[in-house]
């Protein structure tokens, strides 16, 4: 995820990073432009000719009153791209959410756990450090379809038995409840500790499917389509009515338009999934350090 300081606006309208829509569509906005000049090349020099026919001027007016059509499509299709963004934008901020209840758990669970077990149980108590530390790196990395097993810390040889496991963070809370269960057994929780230990392992389960539902489902592919016609349909037939005004600046006019339109949805089709990778995905990777790290100075106190 990209770090900026937001007051210092000005600046970022004249930096063009390399996750820029303008950047990426560089290429089509040339095209675009070129499309709109033979429109524009066609309708002023050719019409001009056929304006001395009487068929000429309703030409010329067909062609002004497509505005009035363009003007029509274009608040429809606002209406789709504002809920295609918000849409997104849900997706997005209930990820973030997710990632900041699950930083609180691990604290959570981390104090309650080095506070209930007694200080003769210190190899229980590094097990827990670990595992707890190891769950959002396995989080993070299952999100992004594969585990990094030299990302996770090693405790009781458990790199070794789930080396092959699909999915790495099912058994590592699987560990935390058997390691729980057996402090139970052995009597360093009491029941009423043992509920509140449940409580804070079962969220872990609640935030991975959460954010596994997310991952899983997308926008509606026909919804998707869709969009993406409209688009490209409002923009190709932009030129025929701008020129009858602009002539030649409906380049500019039209290339604009196409910049908009078209780099929302590249937007908004980047944080839909914010686990990956992306410059504006989640900061998954600062989220898991900086958790493993509070855990590390929860079980050292």
């Amino acid at each position: 995820m990209i770090e900026y300081n937001n007051k210092v606006w000005f600046r970022h309208i004249l930096n063009f990073h390399r996750t820029d829509t303008f950047r990426i569509l560089l290429l089509e906005m040339f095209i675009v432009a070129a499309y709109t000049a033979l429109v524009a090349a066609f309708e002023i020099h050719l019409l001009r000719d056929m304006r001395m026919q009487a068929s000429g001027e309703a030409v010329e007016k067909v062609l002004r009153n497509t505005t009035i059509m363009h003007s029509i499509l274009g608040f429809v299709l606002s209406l789709l791209v504002v809920f295609r963004t918000n849409t997104a934008y849900d997706r997005w901020w209930e990820g973030r959410k997710l990632w900041g209840a699950l930083v609180n758990n691990t604290r959570n669970l981390s104090v309650k756990i080095n506070c209930f077990l007694p200080d003769s149980c210190q190899a229980e108590k590094e097990y827990f450090r670990v595992m707890i530390g190891n769950f959002p790196t396995a989080l993070k990395e299952h999100l992004r379809d594969g585990i990094e097993l030299d990302e996770i810390e090693d405790v009781e040889g458990f790199k070794g038995r789930y080396a092959d496991c699909q999915h790495v963070p099912n058994m590592m809370i699987q560990s935390l409840y058997r390691k729980t269960k057996s402090l139970f057994d052995a009597g360093h929780l009491s029941g009423d500790e043992l509920i509140v230990v449940d409580k804070e392992l079962k969220s872990f389960f609640d935030i991975m499917g959460a954010c596994e539902r997310i991952k899983s489902t997308p926008i509606p592919f026909s919804y998707s389509i869709f969009l993406k016609k409209f688009i490209f349909f409002y923009i190709i037939t932009l030129p025929i009515g701008f020129v009858a005004y602009f002539e030649y600046w409906a380049i500019p006019i039209s290339v604009f338009v196409f910049y908009v339109l078209v780099s929302l949805e590249i937007i908004a089709e980047e944080i839909e999934m914010p686990f990956g990778r992306d410059a504006n995905d989640l900061p998954t990777q600062k989220l898991a350090d900086m958790i493993r790290g509070n855990v590390n100075e929860i079980f050292a106190n």
